[in-house]
């Protein structure tokens, strides 16, 4: 129980972050602290079991809230939805159940590419990359979005050489592109290399290693990986249901629904991963709340443009809303300011000043549109801009709000300011 997030996805990846970080942490900052180790010894072993454990303590969880809440779990495998019924599939036998509403929450799994077969041995999705029995040294990541960079961070702090192919030429399109050079350039600095604009042709085993073969702007290149991920992305579960009456199914599987996750059948509802929108824990768990108190007469809503958004590499990145890049093609009338962790004594104290904080407000109202940071404890200050955007605040009352000093939370009250030229700890920059 638990679902994708919970049993091979955001918390078993976060755990082995964590962890690896550690490790990281200890064989390239600690001296700066003037704390010296000579030698650090990873049991890959304990970590994953410890990855372990903490999935196996929050699904018992679940478990329990279930049962206290007078749930009752039935594990099989749905083979058919009819209007009102459900078919399961529970080893040799065959189980109906009747309802009033039905809800489609089967979730995803990794997407693979054509030609490329998943074994587990040398090639894996990324699901299997966080079972690894030994640390590869070299490692090819093809994908560099979220899940590839995420794992390229797991097994680079451990030793592997990582190499991220990623078939856009752009990389994280969806964040600004100062921003994102910025990122690009600390990645590269942890060694962990990102080749743009790479489209893998083949995969060729040959003695002890993989062959991978990819052409970058017509140049045919290759790279040598004793294992392989693929990281390109989730599909939805919905291939192996039979509808009958079918709702509308998109080419790629997602089943179509409105904004309160009504599909085109009466009383069947569909939520998270099989829906349009991000692939996120969050967001699908937010649906499964609108839909049931919809279900009980309630007018729940999302504000799907309040969705965030977190990469949980180090240092993090996190963000809710328009970029400035895709503010400005769409000639969006907006102010935006930015704080760089350099200038915060919270962030130096703790030497990790690397990153910066964006807020970007509309120029008429006032009112905050989004919030992109990159920098240690991304996803915890991104929260803060997240809750005045959506309580309909302004620059001018978000950024009189008095936080704690010293704070990390202080950069993003910082680059506030800034957009209206009130920063105190940075140089304001003279407005057009």
């Amino acid at each position: 129980v638990g679902g994708t997030c919970l049993n091979v996805g955001c918390i078993p990846s976060k755990t082995l972050l964590d962890s690896t970080l550690k490790s990281y942490q200890i064989n390239h900052h600690y001296s700066d602290h003037g704390i010296n180790i000579d030698k650090v010894v990873i049991d890959l072993d304990r970590m994953m079991s410890r990855k372990a454990e903490v999935v196996q303590k929050l699904t018992n969880g679940v478990r329990d809230l279930l049962k206290a809440n007078k749930v009752d779990l039935i594990q099989g495998k749905v083979t058919k939805v009819s209007q009102g019924t459900v078919t399961i599939e529970k080893g040799d036998n065959i189980e109906t159940l009747e309802s009033n509403n039905i809800v489609i929450a089967s979730g995803s799994s990794p997407q693979t590419l054509p030609g490329i077969e998943i074994n587990n041995q040398t090639i894996f999705d990324s699901e299997g990359a966080l079972e690894f029995s030994s640390i590869p040294e070299k490692l090819v990541i093809i994908g560099a979005g979220v899940i590839g960079l995420e794992l390229g961070s797991i097994w680079s702090r451990l030793g592997s050489q990582v190499t991220l192919l990623e078939a856009q030429k752009e990389f994280l399109p969806m964040l600004d592109k100062r921003l994102s050079r910025q990122i690009f350039k600390e990645f590269s600095n942890q060694n962990i290399k990102i080749i743009l604009g790479a489209k893998v042709s083949q995969i060729e085993e040959i003695k002890n290693d993989s062959l991978v073969k990819f052409v970058v702007d017509e140049e045919k290149q290759e790279v040598n990986a004793e294992k392989i991920i693929l990281a390109v992305g989730r599909k939805p579960n919905t291939g192996d249901i039979q509808f009958d009456p079918s709702p509308a199914i998109d080419e790629l599987g997602f089943i179509e629904v409105n904004e309160n996750c009504e599909t085109s059948i009466r009383n069947l509802w569909a939520v998270g991963d099989v829906v349009r929108g991000p692939m996120l824990a969050h967001k699908a768990s937010e649906e499964g709340i609108m839909v049931a108190e919809r279900i009980n007469g309630q007018n729940t809503s999302i504000d799907y443009d309040l969705i965030p958004n977190v990469i949980y590499t180090h240092p993090e990145i996190a963000w809710v809303g328009k970029s400035e890049t895709q503010l400005k093609e769409e000639n969006a009338n907006y102010k935006s300011g930015s704080f760089p962790f350099v200038a915060s004594g919270r962030a130096l104290a703790s030497a990790e000043d690397i990153g910066s904080v964006t807020v970007i407000a509309d120029k008429e109202t006032d009112r905050l549109l989004s919030v992109h940071v990159f920098g240690n404890s991304a996803s915890e200050i991104l929260q803060q801009g997240l809750v005045a955007m959506s309580s309909g605040m302004t620059s001018e009352e978000f950024g009189s709000v008095v936080v704690s000093h010293p704070t990390v939370s202080e950069t993003i009250k910082e680059a506030t300011l800034s957009m209206n030229s009130k920063a105190i700890h940075i140089l304001n920059r003279k407005k057009k």
